[in-house]
């Protein structure tokens, strides 16, 4: 009985991953171009915002850096409003 458990493990584990080398298309794949987001970062940057905190932070000395910059007020607004 031990004999005939591991065979039908064994062929049951062949079987999945069978099935699983066999999905070849990305039926969840979504081009960039099709999602908008915008073109460059830098557009839709809100800069006073990132030019004070940087002003700051040299007066402090501070070594800062933006990992996320953030976002224009007035272009979250109008993209939500879409």
């Amino acid at each position: 009985m031990n004999a005939c458990l591991r065979i039908a493990v064994l062929s049951l584990s062949v079987l999945g991953l069978a099935a699983c080398a066999g999905t070849q298309s990305k039926s969840a794949y979504v081009a960039p171009a099709t999602v908008g987001a915008p073109q460059s970062a830098a557009l839709t940057r809100d800069e006073v915002y990132v030019a004070q905190v940087e002003r700051i932070a040299r007066r402090r000395g501070i070594g800062l850096v933006w990992v996320n910059p953030p976002p224009k007020r007035g272009a979250v607004v109008a993209q939500v409003g879409h």
